[in-house]
């Protein structure tokens, strides 16, 4: 389009565009009649700034974009229309708080829509360096309140950080992990990220939630939510947790992934310790350990992974072993073995031994298949050298069954009763739970004395 243009304007390249009356700015008198500059605008050369301007107007974003795409010029002066108040205006939408957040198509349209902007900015600053292409981001971006850290009244009901969240994996998408170093440096700068995290870790579990949630809120919806290649989210949760202590990472992969209180949305501490949870309340924190084991990071060892979930299970104190064992088989079956195998080669079989017990007891709530736990025990008794390891395993296993047993019926006999009889309804699931095991046992016992 602009090689056409050249063609068609080289005849009069030095002509001068009159004012009119009312002053009206012309791209020309603008780009002091530069003839290679003129003709890259092509029949856009003619008009007035004020007419190119209502021309945008009736564009969408998507289409604005493809225009931006033209030449330098158009490109620059497309810039220009952003930074006007009637583009500003028009540009940033600014309902964040006149929706059902609940995937509502007006909420699907608000997110299409800076993703397209995050598409046209990305095309108008593809020639500035990444340093320059930020600032001048930011100074548009930094007249929408609800896009700041901490910048909205309500930010459970507002859809303004995942608008945010949306624009920048769209100007970002494609970027070398360089630049995307530099753009998560930007954003800790910009919001004294790194500070605030500083302090969630370092103090008591629950003493700042408003910032345990502004943490949360920022981390979900705008740097990890939107991606859809699992590497890329993986790249954007390494930055977050990598610069911190194993204990620090663990502390702030249960800030951003653990239980939250529906009505409040701050984290919930107390919900691992204090009675067996269901999976909603520990799906998030499954996915994220996955994420970081799955994905091939260079930067995670599956030893690394391991070790943190190892410390997970301590925060904000050391977590039931239900809740433990469900967490464990939401994570998939590479992380179970992985993890309960460290705990083989370590010695701790006793320890393993009732994770093996529990394990079989969310299998019978959960209604998963008993063979499933029989087998992952048979698997990790291989990682036993000596046959009087394993056979001392199977022992603990036994042992460990007939202790959790009375650890239940304890409080039962006593007269301890729940209102909900939850302890005794946990005895009955326990029960099945060992039945359907040794059963299990049995059936792998008697095939492999047939084969």
């Amino acid at each position: 389009m602009a090689s056409k243009a050249n063609t068609s304007y080289t005849l009069i390249p030095n002509q001068k565009c009159k004012r009119t009356n009312h002053q009206s700015s012309y791209f020309c008198n603008t780009l002091d009649s530069d003839p290679q500059l003129l003709s890259t605008l092509g029949d856009f050369k003619m008009l007035p700034l004020e007419i190119f301007h209502i021309i945008l107007r009736y564009l969408s974003v998507k289409d604005i974009g493809m225009l931006s795409m033209v030449s330098k010029t158009v490109s620059q002066h497309i810039i220009n229309y952003i930074s006007t108040s009637c583009g500003s205006r028009r540009l940033l939408i600014q309902n964040f708080h006149d929706l059902d957040l609940s995937g509502t198509k007006e909420e699907s349209c608000l997110l299409e829509h800076y993703r397209a902007l995050g598409l046209l900015f990305k095309r108008c600053t593809l020639l500035l360096p990444t340093k320059d292409r930020l600032k001048y981001i930011h100074k548009i971006l930094s007249e929408v309140s609800c896009f700041k850290f901490s910048g909205c009244s309500a930010p459970l009901q507002c859809l303004g950080l995942p608008c945010y969240g949306m624009f920048l994996q769209t100007l970002t998408a494609g970027w070398d992990e360089l630049e995307c170093h530099r753009v998560y440096n930007f954003l800790c700068e910009l919001t004294n990220l790194s500070r605030k995290m500083q302090t969630v870790v370092c103090n008591k579990p629950g003493s700042a939630r408003k910032l345990e949630l502004r943490i949360r809120l920022f981390c979900r919806n705008v740097l990890l939510d939107h991606w859809t290649q699992r590497s890329d989210s993986a790249f954007w949760l390494t930055r977050i947790l990598k610069p911190w202590p194993m204990v620090n990472q663990a502390r702030l992969l249960y800030i951003i992934f653990g239980p939250i209180s529906p009505q409040d949305g701050q984290v919930i501490w107390q919900e691992m310790v204090e009675g067996p949870t269901d999976e909603s309340s520990l799906k998030g924190l499954a996915n994220a350990i996955k994420l970081l084991y799955d994905t091939g990071t260079k930067e995670w060892t599956a030893d690394d992974v391991i070790s943190l979930v190892d410390e997970l299970s301590v925060v904000p104190r050391e977590w039931l072993l239900e809740n433990n064992a469900r967490l464990l088989i939401l994570s998939g079956n590479n992380i179970c073995f992985t993890f309960m195998a460290s705990k083989a080669v370590n010695g701790r079989a006793i320890e393993l031994a009732r994770l093996i017990v529990f394990l079989a007891l969310v299998c019978e709530k959960e209604l998963y298949c008993m063979d499933w736990t029989v087998r992952m025990m048979q698997k990790v008794c291989k990682v036993f050298s000596a046959a009087a390891e394993r056979k001392g395993f199977l022992q603990s296993v036994a042992n460990a069954f007939a202790c959790v047993t009375m650890e239940m019926l304890q409080p039962i006999m006593s007269g301890e009763r729940d209102d909900d009889d939850r302890g005794f309804l946990n005895l009955f699931h326990l029960l099945h739970a060992q039945a359907n095991f040794h059963k299990e046992v049995l059936y792998l016992t008697m095939n492999a004395s047939s084969s």
